[in-house]
């Protein structure tokens, strides 16, 4: 018979330099940044989503009325596991 199984230590995980950035900028401002701050700043949808799956960032969308107009604005938050891997 097996006993119960030991959870595996969580990974190191790597950054690239991109990912590094990316986490820096959210880290410096509370309340994250807009998509389109993100975009401004080269950095791809797929990086933003990658960041989001590996839980160092979440993602967050909303409809805005600007007069009869409505347009999604997502805005990209860095969590308490991406603020340590930036600061390893």
């Amino acid at each position: 018979m097996k006993g119960p199984r030991m959870a595996a230590p969580p990974r190191k995980r790597y950054l690239g330099a991109e990912q590094h950035r990316a986490l820096q900028l959210l880290a410096s401002s509370p309340f994250g940044a807009t998509e389109a701050i993100m975009l401004a700043h080269s950095f791809t949808r797929r990086m933003m989503a990658s960041l989001s799956s590996a839980g160092l960032a979440t993602a967050r969308g909303k409809t805005v009325k600007v007069g009869d107009n409505a347009i999604a604005v997502g805005r990209v938050r860095i969590t308490d596991a991406g603020r340590r891997a930036v600061a390893d």
